[in-house]
């Protein structure tokens, strides 16, 4: 059994004050048959009233209203999340478990994973890397998915902020570089250029001193569900090459990062914004005290108090601008 603490803070900062602010976030870890949220608080700077929904595809979602003039937004999400014990994924599956996935998908709802949607579209770059890792159906589909998770770990070297949020998935397939994101949007397109009904996975990545994983450890992670025959849905994580497993804390899923930004706004105001995300995932065998508030680190602490600081001068209110958070 594992138990992880997590600590998420995100701060958008604006150059002049803005008079209101609208804000969704996606930072709640999902209860599911591998892990269950056992606590989660979510603070923010300047206060305000938070309600919560969850959507159509079951995820958390917390949103708010600032309604006052204010140059700074802290957001502080805490919670406390149990892993259950995964079985190890079989190295592969009986030659009649494509005909076995063609069936579950028919008998099931799953044409949302299977369509192309917004980042993860068949583009020409997308259908030239296809034909490069000769990608066809062959041997069974747990074969094919270790593969694919293993060809894009070695084809894309991992480049914090080679992309944007709205990068098209052909900039980081032709320039062989980019984040979770784009890693995650690639083999998303791939497997459902096979017929296998893929999802992407939003959430947190735990490592520990002898782990060597690729991805920015002080950041949120992305990664692959797969629909696999007799198996349900599997975790991929081809930025790391990894099965998605204990160290794995889902917050999230749906069919590309459009569906599960952790944040995603509007505000009115003429400003530019910055934004500056922190996370901390600390890990344990024994359930931590639930009922005590666990601390603010110091360096986190300076932001939300000049978060509580009034606006240095007014602007008036002249256009709506979204914000978002790359993994």
């Amino acid at each position: 059994m594992n138990y992880y603490s997590i600590r998420h803070l995100t701060r958008f900062r604006y150059s002049s004050s803005i008079s209101e602010g609208i804000m969704e976030t996606r930072m709640h870890p999902r209860s599911d048959s591998q892990q269950h949220c056992l606590t989660f608080s979510l603070s923010v700077s300047p206060r305000c009233r938070v309600f919560t929904y969850h959507d159509h595809l079951g995820n958390n979602v917390h949103h708010f209203d600032i309604p006052g003039e204010h140059n700074q937004l802290v957001i502080i999400a805490e919670s406390v999340v149990e892993q259950q014990p995964v079985p190890d994924l079989p190295q592969s599956l009986t030659p009649n478990a494509w005909a076995e996935l063609d069936q579950t998908v028919r008998a099931g709802d799953y044409w949302e994973m299977l369509l192309p949607s917004t980042f993860a579209v068949e583009t020409p770059a997308l259908l030239e890397l296809a034909a490069e890792l000769d990608l066809k159906r062959r041997d069974d589909p747990v074969s094919l998915a270790r593969e694919i998770n293993q060809r894009l770990f070695d084809y894309f070297e991992y480049v914090p902020r080679h992309t944007r949020v709205d990068s098209p998935i052909d900039e980081a397939i032709i320039s062989r570089k980019g984040v979770c994101q784009d890693f995650s949007h690639t083999m998303i397109a791939l497997l459902r250029h096979v017929g296998i009904p893929a999802r992407y996975v939003s959430g947190y990545l735990y490592r520990a001193s002898g782990d060597h994983d690729r991805s920015t450890p002080d950041a949120t992670h992305a990664w692959v569900d797969a629909l696999l025959p007799g198996l349900g849905w599997v975790g991929f994580d081809p930025t790391n090459n990894l099965i998605a497993q204990h160290r794995h804390i889902r917050t999230a899923v749906g069919r590309d990062y459009a569906d599960v930004p952790p944040t995603h706004g509007i505000f009115r105001g003429k400003t530019q914004s910055d934004l500056y995300v922190a996370v901390r995932v600390e890990a344990g065998d024994r359930l931590p005290a639930l009922e005590r508030k666990a601390p603010i680190p110091e360096d986190w602490s300076v932001l939300v108090e000049r978060a509580q600081e009034p606006p240095t001068r007014q602007t008036p209110a002249h256009k709506l601008q979204q914000m978002q958070q790359q993994q």
